[in-house]
């Protein structure tokens, strides 16, 4: 247990923006700060802290707390954990009183296996300052990779004897549990004995953002070719590959600090750029990069720079990886090094202000970088082109901002000669598929239900304009009432078919078109409505119903009573003929309910910014001014397409 006078001085010191700041990248809002929110994926900011009242909260997932229910929600930690962790951050002894048996046996499981995997680095570091094999062999290595001690301790680099048990004999004798080796990967068992998994190579301990040891990277020294070279630990309760990146912890404050985050692949090429002083760098570690280590580093910036070396090949087989970048929201450059060089090779060779000088000159734009690079294997071929073309389209089809898709658009329309109307409509051909691919693989309405040719057409006329990314926090209740009574009463009706023939709900249709835009429900009652039938979509029609008929929530209850019982208006034009089918009313009338709602938040929005512009007028702001200009003509240019077919659904 931690006495009470050490707790209050803990939570008195702490400092809740600084603490969060280390996780996310936090900008001031008044007297506040915001940030996307690193417990659930979002990419408008709903996340707020309070520096003055020392409190967070999502206004998205809901999560809120202190500081140290920020670090046991955020680090999976203990309240004892996060109050240590906070006093370690802000030099704050900490002292306990000695846990019993009992309460070392109650201890989790999860911090059986931190404890176990920090041991084992102090071992590993040990071994290779002190143990002659470890000095003779591991850090003469690390020395003539050109490696200072400083950096070398840093790192908490280490060396495991090349031995075939030395380390779990020693893990047994100090009195650490066979299971808990074994489920950190650090030992494996045969025939009831352990042996050790990293025997003989120099070790790359694994952070965790927090500063935890949760793996390990080993690097083997023999020149057998028959050895894999690197070893890392297996997946377990505390890592998971995917998850995170190598350096994260000792990059994070840099990457905050200068905004921008330098990817590379492999542990000595962070080690390499670090010592050379540019700190905010990560690695991949060798992996396919995923979609969570891309939000781990957009939990710091949105700004990624990816340092390849000059090998051609190994740049065309890992570019496909960067669309998950720019699918993600990021801005994405990158730098190619020198024939013969790589980040670690080149940071060995080069000062400070020379890396620096040289990663600014060499930085170009992902998107032009790809068109070139594929360019030059294109040439005159036109079917080689032709399949130059799809592969840039596909990667500026991803990126979520409307404004930079469509600059994207025109520079690739440059670069390629080819006419922009044709990029735009193959770019929209992507997105609109990848919408209903992704969004629709739970199909709820009956297999026999089969859609007719016209039907499966006309899922390509029904798709709508997409919002403008700047558009946020402007809603119309009138028509979001609307929306929820098609949810409620059609939800479960086929309405169309997606471009593969697979069938696409009323239900479907209108939660991945707000989706696609990143709209949220306004009124608390209508959002609750929508969050809620998300999660029972899969589950079928007549259950779903009864889960609101018999709703806890009075309001929510009668809501759906009343949707189900009444027939309603819509907001520009009722019904047209009482003998058309009731499908092709639909096919009309909900796509039509969504532009409807997208019309009045776009002429909300353009009133707003109209406004805006006065205010940058009045106070001679020009850079702001041009800003809301490119504001207004893009909301203009989709009130005109809203309008228009608004005209054709509604004649």
């Amino acid at each position: 247990m931690i006495d009470r006078a050490t707790i209050d001085r803990i939570l008195d010191t702490a400092d809740i923006v600084d603490v969060i700041g280390d996780f996310v990248t936090l900008k001031k809002r008044g007297v506040n700060y915001l940030a996307c929110c690193p417990f659930h994926n979002e990419k408008t900011p709903s996340f707020s802290v309070s520096g003055t009242k020392g409190i967070y909260k999502c206004f998205g997932c809901g999560k809120a707390g202190n500081v140290v229910n920020f670090v046991m929600e955020h680090e999976h930690m203990t309240y004892v954990e996060a109050l240590k962790y906070l006093g370690k951050k802000y030099g704050i002894e900490v002292k306990e009183k000695e846990l019993t048996a009992e309460e070392q046996q109650a201890a989790g499981q999860r911090e059986s296996l931190m404890i176990v995997s920090a041991y084992a680095q102090e071992q590993f570091t040990n071994t290779l300052w002190e143990h002659p094999d470890g000095k003779n062999i591991g850090l003469s290595y690390f020395r003539e990779r050109g490696f200072s001690d400083k950096t070398i301790k840093k790192f908490q680099l280490g060396y495991c004897l090349d031995s075939r048990n030395a380390f779990s004999n020693k893990a047994l004798n100090d009195g650490y549990k066979k299971e808990y080796l074994v489920a950190t990967g650090l030992s494996m068992e045969r025939n009831n004995e352990l042996y050790d998994r990293f025997f003989g190579r120099v070790m790359f301990p694994i952070h965790s953002v927090s500063g935890r040891v949760i793996a390990f990277g080993a690097r083997t020294l023999k020149q057998d070719k028959s050895v894999a070279k690197y070893l890392n630990s297996p997946e377990s309760e505390i890592y998971i590959k995917s998850n995170g990146l190598y350096g994260i912890y000792f990059a994070k404050q840099a990457i905050t600090r200068t905004q921008k985050c330098y990817l590379v692949e492999g542990y000595t090429d962070v080690i390499s750029m670090h010592q050379a002083g540019i700190e905010n760098v990560v690695a991949s570690s060798g992996t396919s990069l995923t979609t969570e280590q891309v939000r781990l580093i957009k939990r710091f910036t949105p700004n990624v720079t990816v340092l390849y070396d000059g090998d051609a090949a190994g740049i065309k087989a890992s570019i496909r990886g960067i669309d998950m970048l720019l699918e993600e929201g990021l801005n994405v450059k990158v730098a190619l090094f020198p024939d013969g060089d790589d980040p670690d090779s080149f940071a060995r060779k080069h000062s400070t202000s020379e890396l620096e000088t040289f990663l600014s000159g060499a930085e170009q734009d992902f998107i032009s970088f790809k068109t070139k690079l594929l360019s030059e294997e294109a040439k005159n071929d036109p079917i080689k082109r032709a399949a130059l073309i799809s592969e840039v389209v596909k990667s500026v089809s991803v990126i979520p901002d409307t404004i930079v898709r469509t600059v994207y658009v025109k520079e690739c329309s440059r670069l390629l000669d080819i006419e922009e109307d044709i990029l735009l409509t193959e770019v929209a051909k992507l997105r609109r598929k990848k919408m209903y691919d992704s969004g629709t693989k739970s199909v709820t309405s009956p297999p026999e239900e089969q859609l007719s040719t016209a039907e499966t057409a006309a899922v390509a006329n029904a798709i709508t304009a997409p919002l403008p990314a700047f558009v946020s926090n402007v809603f119309s209740e009138a028509c979001e009432k609307e929306l929820v009574y098609f949810l409620l009463k059609y939800g479960d009706r086929p309405l169309f078919a997606n471009e593969d023939k697979q069938t696409v709900t009323a239900a479907e249709y209108i939660i991945n078109e707000l989706r696609n835009d990143e709209l949220e429900l306004k009124n608390l009652h209508y959002r609750k409505i929508f969050d809620e039938y998300n999660t029972v979509l899969h589950v079928p029609a007549e259950e779903r119903i009864k889960h609101f008929i018999n709703h806890p929530d009075h309001d929510i209850m009668e809501l759906t009573i009343n949707a189900l019982s009444e027939n309603h208006r819509l907001s520009i034009k009722r019904f047209i003929d009482s003998e058309e089918p009731e499908n092709t009313k639909l096919q009309r009338d909900i796509p039509n309910a969504i532009l409807v709602y997208k019309s009045s938040i776009t002429k909300q929005a353009y009133i707003e910014v109209s406004e805006q512009v006065l205010k940058a007028q009045q106070n001679n702001d020009t850079a702001q001014l041009q800003v809301l200009m490119e504001r207004l003509r893009t909301l203009q240019g989709v009130r005109s397409i809203f309008a228009n077919e608004l005209q054709r659904l509604t004649t």
